[in-house]
């Protein structure tokens, strides 16, 4: 078994572990989910499903909610968990999840609902998981975290202790890199981007566990470290799925997600909007108005 085979991903997610799933509970943004009746005009629906948590998959799936709309379409934005995302696109309750991690972290789930979905596109290849530091700490990677343990005070902070991340750096980074005498301070995501905002007005070090694309490292001078044995994994995919027969009904949306790319600046920009202040979720399609206003020539040209 190679390295990385023994390294790949939990299935327990990023931010929280999945929650067991009875049945298919659908919770949509706003009015309740209507069922699309497909015609060839405009007012035809589009059902997306957005994964709870994940803020870059949110980032993208509210603006192009926005952009379909503009088109003419009537979107319905529906929040789930992985799993019940996964189910609703094989029964074609929903249209498309723009937020799959591929080749590791949604491996099982693509093995197991893969054969009846459609693989729209790659959005974006600069998904993974990291160790930051600040920006001027004198290290880039992570084997040179152990030998300036006292530059950090022998501290790791994580997120959430149930997340895929946090288990991962546990099970993994903490050993391969000799970081067994740290402590690793886990509790939430807000939590930690708290101590990185306290460390960066006091011009302290830090070290947190965090992934990529995010917003922090716009909002914060921070660096991600280099993992040279491979311990958080690769780099992965963020991809389109859809359900089964979607590049069939809806041709036009369907073009127009196969060509979607993004930079991850630019993501990591539009990401700032929304989560950098707590933006509420009913907030969100005005911000990103605002966005486009700025972006405009940039948001024309993926339905161009």
């Amino acid at each position: 078994m190679s390295t990385f085979a023994k390294k790949k991903f939990p299935l327990l997610g990023r931010l929280t572990a999945i929650a067991a799933v009875s049945g298919l509970a659908l919770t949509a943004c706003g009015d309740d989910v209507e069922t699309a009746d497909t015609g060839g005009a405009d007012g035809e629906t589009i059902d997306i499903a957005i994964n709870h948590g994940w803020e870059e998959g949110i980032a993208v799936a509210e603006l192009w909610a926005l952009i379909l709309e503009d088109e003419g379409y009537d979107v319905n934005k529906n929040y789930l968990d992985l799993a019940p995302s996964f189910s609703a696109l094989t029964t074609g309750d929903m249209d498309f999840n723009m937020n799959i991690w591929q080749p590791v972290t949604h491996e099982e789930y693509l093995e197991e609902y893969g054969d009846d979905l459609e693989e729209v596109g790659v959005w974006n290849s600069d998904a993974n998981q990291v160790i930051a530091v600040n920006e001027d700490a004198p290290i880039d990677s992570l084997d040179e975290l152990a030998d300036n343990a006292d530059l950090f005070n022998s501290e790791l902070v994580g997120i959430e202790p149930g997340a895929g991340l946090t288990e991962r750096t546990e099970q993994y980074v903490i050993p391969d890199y000799g970081l067994e005498n740290w402590d690793f301070n886990t509790s939430s995501t807000p939590a930690m981007l708290q101590e990185v905002s306290t460390a960066t007005e006091a011009g302290e070090n830090i070290a947190v566990t965090l992934w990529m694309p995010h917003w922090a490292f716009n909002s914060f001078p921070i660096k991600p470290l280099e993992d040279p044995e491979e311990s958080l994994g690769q780099e992965e995919n963020m991809t389109i799925y859809a359900r089964s027969g979607f590049s069939d009904d809806q041709p036009e949306v369907y073009e127009w997600l196969s060509d979607f790319k993004i930079e991850t600046e630019r993501l990591q920009d539009l990401e700032v909007v929304l989560f950098e202040d707590e933006v509420e979720q009913d907030q969100y399609p005005e911000v990103i108005r605002e966005w486009m206003d700025e972006n405009q020539d940039w948001v024309d040209s993926l339905t161009s």
